[in-house]
């Protein structure tokens, strides 16, 4: 080569090539992606493939990325099956046949690289060595009773004295908690906790199968207790019937050997993750929507712990409940059955529990996939420098307190003010947002049909100019379709308060209820 140096860059087979690949979207993104759960996306890495995805969804881009241009926190991206987001994502090649899994938070809605305990864990029983920590002998009852236990090896006489000797609290007695609850009554676990405040609904029975029509209108607690008794008056029930918050989860969870996360909204699975943390508790976390599940171990001596995963919550309305967006009934007995056996496994030490694994699993195609956690250095609780060392305002920490609701709030509409519209000589165009399976369950006469996920593309239906009024079934989407129009130009538009459920109670007392 000559002295004078050369203006030509690396040479060409150096760059990685663009590359198409596969975009697997979850459900509560789909909304923005035209509904599609797997989209494809075009680039040479996976900073480009995503910014390459939001450029064609551009309704996307502020859910995943935030004002920085920074990945959000509450969002995990999975290069097959090798978390990425702790590697250079931007210059993280991608080839064709390669797929992308944007895995965010949910609740509905799961790192140094977990350690995987070599052979046969330590039990967590408080004090797992001699016989007088164990549970006290069986009778022939009992022996009856367990005898498919005992002929198992990894359990016998004293794995079950163990569990005998054990406490597990379960946050939540619902959808997650009530096969949790059952099989660990079954399983002979010695004191079973239950945190929970509501009363049983008939639309729990779809799936809360701890709970019968003879139930509708008793507290859970009180007919939890009852169905766990009756499966094994061995088993002492505890139940606290109040909202666990920061002043008093350390005392309620202090007692238990693992907490199981049944919970259905992020300030108490944020308060769950943290306060297990402190306590040094293994956390069985379970998560539900639809039809997808998550499962996995929290622990943080040995492994990540929540926050690693999701350093903060998604923001207010991104993730509908099971409310607003339904479940498959048997997807939370699945999920469920998983927590109850690791929580199991937990307390007998044996095998290898979920710690640094994310199990994900789709009913519709009968799938189960394991993702791989690391423990976050930089967590706030569990890392190497932590900064959170107690509990902390929960609902403010997810966008949910007063001063953010207020900040946050789009206009509404009460069902008695739009009653009166619609009676008017220029009433509103009324939208339904809801999905065409709740359309035909019921609907508000002269309504049309948009779902939440097709609006971004039919937008151009609506007159600018004339008065939109969006509604849901309990307000949640409708807000969301709402902030939608005016960040589009829409001056005025508004949802209904409470949705159609709020309609039916104050305005059509005749309409279904669901």
């Amino acid at each position: 080569m000559g002295k004078g140096g050369s203006n030509i860059g690396p040479p060409t087979e150096l760059l990685p090539p663009m590359s198409k690949v596969q975009v697997r979207v979850p459900t509560p993104l789909r909304a923005f992606t035209g509904g599609a759960p797997v989209t494809e996306a075009e680039g040479a890495t996976v900073g480009e493939v995503l910014r390459g995805l939001v450029r064609t969804h551009r309704t996307l881009e502020k859910h995943l990325y935030g004002p920085g241009g920074e990945l959000r926190n509450f969002i995990t991206v999975y290069l097959n099956d090798e978390d990425v987001r702790h590697l250079r994502r931007e210059e993280t090649p991608v080839r064709p046949g390669d797929v992308l899994s944007i895995v965010p938070a949910i609740a509905g809605g799961a790192p140094a690289e977990a350690a995987r305990t070599a052979g046969r864990p330590a039990p967590l029983v408080r004090v797992a060595a001699g016989e007088e920590e164990l549970g006290p002998p069986l009778t022939q009852d009992q022996l009856r009773r367990y005898s498919r236990h005992l002929l198992l090896p990894e359990v016998g006489v004293t794995g079950q004295r163990r569990l005998r000797g054990s406490k597990v609290l379960l946050v939540g007695a619902g959808g997650l908690g009530s096969p949790a609850a059952l099989y660990l009554a079954a399983a002979g676990v010695g004191e079973i906790g239950l945190v929970d405040f509501d009363k049983v609904e008939a639309s729990n029975l779809q799936r809360q199968v701890m709970y019968g029509t003879k139930d509708i209108g008793r507290p859970k607690l009180e007919a939890a207790r009852d169905r766990l008794t009756d499966l094994n008056p061995d088993v002492t029930v505890r139940t606290y019937d109040h909202h666990l918050s920061s002043d008093n989860a350390l005392d309620i969870l202090r007692p238990y050997d693992v907490i199981l996360d049944g919970t259905d909204n992020f300030p108490t699975r944020y308060l769950v993750n943290d306060a297990s943390v402190i306590l040094g508790k293994p956390n069985v976390y379970g998560s539900i929507y639809r039809f997808e599940g998550q499962a996995s171990v929290f622990d943080a001596r040995r492994g990540p712990c929540y926050r690693c995963l999701y350093p903060e919550p998604p923001p207010p309305g991104l993730v509908p409940s099971c409310a607003e967006g339904g479940v498959l009934g048997v997807l939370p007995g699945l999920v469920g059955t998983i927590q109850a056996t690791e929580a199991v496994k937990l307390l007998l030490g044996i095998g290898e529990p979920l710690i640094g694994r994310l199990l994900l699993f789709d009913a519709l195609s009968m799938r189960f996939r394991e993702l791989k956690l690391r423990k976050n250095p930089d967590c706030v609780v569990c890392g190497t420098h932590p900064t959170q060392h107690g509990l902390i305002d929960y609902p403010a920490f997810c966008g949910i307190g007063p001063e953010v609701d207020n900040a946050n709030r789009v206009p509404e509409i009460s069902p008695e003010a739009l009653a009166a519209r619609l009676a008017a000589e220029d009433p509103p165009l009324l939208v339904d947002v809801r999905n065409p399976s709740e359309w035909e369950i019921v609907h508000i006469p002269g309504a049309t049909l948009i779902p939440l996920a097709d609006l971004p593309q039919r937008v151009t239906e609506l007159a600018r100019a004339r008065e939109v009024v969006l509604y849901c079934h309990l307000g949640g989407r409708s807000a969301q379709g709402t902030k939608l129009l005016l960040e589009l130009g829409f001056t005025h538009v508004s949802s209904l308060t409470g949705g159609i459920e709020a309609w039916a109670q104050k305005v059509d007392p005749s309409m279904a209820h669901y």
